[in-house]
């Protein structure tokens, strides 16, 4: 037995118990005559006492010995400490050793392993083993079980079945570009990794599952950011004979049920906005709705003046600050350089102070008076001591622009309160968008998402303004899940295709063994993905998702501590009957 309890359990109950502890030294603290060791496992720290009167002197020789990090196993007294720790459970308590072995020896760690390191991201990556001793890393994997058997135990009361569904399937367009995997005994032909389970879920409705889930991992091959990983995991779910409102419900509840369970927190009925309402009122249909500041819209009331850069725009359009009518010109300036970022692009920008004296101080006051300032303060939803920041050009980009200064201002304000929750579902996403350098319609979610059916006869005269019978869900700025009725007939699936550009033979190639289903009696279904990641990350108060996976990749997709991706030797090479060309 190399432990009879762990290191964060014993007390002050235990005194006078022979106990037997293993784990890791964290620091020593040698005084001469006595040498205190501090033994860390999960569960938390144990001090150790090495008595130069009390201990073995063999013992308290070794004890001398131990290096950051070395793996030992001790047995010993449990008494009471001196020098008390209310910080810590077992901080009435020490064990003076009798007995210790070291297990394993360690190299001195690269970086320190404490809740605050000296290692930056990048040496924590390569030796993220290390990493994963720290308590920040580690509660936040415990975090993500956590919140994964909560979404297991609601979704198995609710009698969902968790199926698993293949790595190693066809590849099919689904937006981003598939990693793909050569097969040996299938000369020249390849296997694609899962985007998503997309078509094996509606297959397993076809199959009468009725009620499926699978926490599962998904693959894309696309640029990376914060937010993202090549490969992230996704609480798939997929319902038979449902409409809408049954998917929203049901995970409107779970959302809620995580909400209470995890952060103690309950919230009412969330919000539903329609996608055209979040694009003119947030710039993005995604919207963080923790604080106002919604766009005013101002073309009525600022253009056919005498400012040629309003008149010229498609859109004018501003935002209300709450309490930044005191920024300095400096700090004015400094806002307009970063909208002016390539990042952002708006050429410029315009700003209304609402003094305290009821006036209005414009950096375009020479064209506007008191009274059109004062619409502009209406419409914008300005208080005194507010600024409004204004923007305008082509209205989409113009919109984008604003959004990204609307949440910008919400950081700096610190608006953007981790502990607050504010879920919303934003619905009536359109079906198709546009690719201006093709051409084509695009599926905006996916092929298999269902048109509203009053908008059906649009597809044939106005695509565009088609309605999907779709949804996601947002969490405090973030898409953190998202699906769709599903198309469950044929024909209606054929007709899809047709609009998104499929050939007959291409629709046929590709999903051929879907649309046969769809001929053995389908019914009508739908579901939902989770961004399990991104979810868990919002829950533990975070807008990164790394530290809530084991071994995540860098922003270059590699793993620096295996070293992956990496080249394979001719002898695989061949076999795959693969000749690399990297001219």
């Amino acid at each position: 037995m190399y432990r009879s309890h762990n290191c964060g359990e014993l007390n002050a109950s235990h005194i006078n118990q022979e106990v037997t502890l293993a784990g890791w030294v964290q620091k020593s603290r040698d005084k001469g005559f006595m040498n205190w060791v501090d033994l860390r496992d999960r569960y938390g720290i144990t001090q150790l006492l090495f008595d130069e009167s009390r201990s073995e002197k063999s013992v308290f020789e070794l004890a001398k010995t131990l290096g950051r990090e070395f793996v030992v196993q001790v047995k010993g007294t449990v008494i009471e400490r001196e020098a008390k720790n209310k910080n810590i459970p077992t901080g009435e308590i020490e064990i003076l050793v009798k007995e210790m072995t070291i297990l394993n020896a360690a190299l001195t760690p690269p970086f320190t392993i404490e809740d605050e390191t000296d290692g930056g991201e990048d040496i924590r990556m390569k030796y993220r083993y290390l990493d994963i001793r720290r308590n920040p890393v580690k509660n936040s994997l415990l975090f993500r079980h956590k919140v994964a058997q909560a979404v297991r135990n609601y979704l198995s009361n609710l009698d969902f079945c968790e199926v698993e569904t293949p790595y190693l399937i066809k590849s099919t367009p689904e937006g981003a570009r598939d990693f793909v995997v050569p097969s040996r005994m299938n000369e020249g032909q390849f296997y694609a990794l899962p985007q998503s389970p997309q078509t094996f879920k509606q297959l397993l409705m076809v199959g009468g599952m009725d009620k499926y889930f699978q926490i599962v991992k998904c693959f894309r091959d696309e640029d990376l950011r914060a937010d993202r990983q090549p490969e992230f995991t996704q609480i798939d779910c997929e319902m038979a004979f449902v409409e809408q409102e049954d998917i929203l419900n049901v995970f409107e509840g779970l959302t809620r049920h995580l909400l209470k369970e995890i952060k103690g927190i309950e919230v009412e009925k969330f919000p539903r906005i329609t996608y055209d309402y979040a694009m003119k009122t947030y710039g993005n249909d995604k919207p963080d709705i923790r604080f106002d500041m919604k766009f005013g819209e101002l073309n009525e009331v600022a253009q056919h003046k005498d400012f040629p850069v309003f008149n010229a725009a498609e859109l004018v359009v501003g935002i209300a600050a709450p309490n930044c009518a005191a920024y300095t010109r400096k700090e004015i300036d400094a806002l307009i350089d970063w909208v002016k970022r390539p990042q952002i692009g708006a050429s410029g920008m315009v700003y209304v102070k609402c003094e305290a004296d009821g006036t209005y101080k414009s950096s375009v006051d020479k064209f506007y008076d008191q009274e059109d300032l004062k619409k502009w303060v209406e419409i914008t939803g300005a208080k005194t001591g507010d600024m409004i920041f204004v923007l305008s050009g082509p209205a989409d980009k113009t919109r984008a622009q604003l959004s990204a200064l609307r949440m910008e201002l919400a950081t700096r304000l610190g608006l953007r309160n981790p502990a607050e929750f504010a879920p919303l579902w934003v619905v009536d996403f359109p079906l198709l968008e546009l690719d201006e350098e093709s051409g084509r319609w695009h599926a905006m979610h996916h092929p298999f998402t269902s048109p509203k059916p009053e908008d059906m006869e649009l597809l044939a005269t106005n695509p565009g303004k088609v309605r999907a019978n779709a949804y996601d869900m947002v969490l405090n700025g973030n898409e953190i899940g998202g699906g769709s009725i599903r198309i469950h007939d044929k024909a209606t699936q054929q007709l899809m295709f047709k609009y998104l550009g499929f050939t007959e033979e291409e629709a046929r190639n590709q999903f051929g063994f879907l649309m046969d289903a769809f001929q053995f009696g389908a019914p009508p279904h739908g579901g939902l993905a989770f961004g399990l990641d991104r979810l868990v990350a919002i829950l533990g108060g975070q807008e990164t998702i790394r530290d809530f996976i084991a071994f995540p990749k860098n922003n270059s997709g590699r793993d620096v501590m295996i070293d992956a991706p990496s080249v394979i030797d001719d002898l695989q090479l061949n076999e795959l009957h693969i000749k690399v060309d990297l001219k």
